[in-house]
């Protein structure tokens, strides 16, 4: 299946995710909420190397929507390649975008997925602009 990813969007991160036997359901291939889990574990370790760490006393992302597309199912034993993708900052927000693909099937979509992003204050609970650093990351 071809993924239609945005025309602008930038490749931010990848990594490989092992597939756990535990993450395995009753039908043998990986559970469908592993794949949010998986599209997390990204979403924190590009937010990590961008020194980006959550402060529930002050400022930063906040995810406000997540979806997963299902392509093909995984299974163990294996390697998942995570490709993580930005686009569209706004005002306060910024989209992500996660490919999925076993590590020895460069190519092969299995999984795509994506989510939206609000810049927060959190004591106040209200969305405030993206500060300069992170649209320049989420930007072309």
């Amino acid at each position: 299946m071809k993924l239609e990813l945005p025309e602008r969007k930038k490749l931010v991160y990848e990594m490989t995710i092992p597939i756990r036997w535990g993450d395995m359901d009753a039908m043998g291939h990986l559970n469908n909420t592993l794949y949010f889990r998986y599209m997390e574990t990204i979403r924190i370790e590009w937010f990590r190397s961008i020194r980006c760490m959550v402060d529930p006393t002050g400022q930063g992302p906040l995810i406000v929507n997540a979806f997963c597309n299902f392509h093909r199912q995984f299974e163990y034993p294996g390697d998942v390649l995570a490709r993580m993708y930005v686009s569209d900052p706004g005002r306060t927000s910024f989209e992500s975008w996660c490919t999925m693909e076993r590590a020895e099937q460069p190519g092969v979509i299995h999984a795509s997925g994506g989510a939206t992003t609000v810049w927060v204050d959190f004591p106040n609970q209200k969305s405030v602009p993206l500060p300069d650093w992170m649209r320049a990351l989420a930007s072309d």
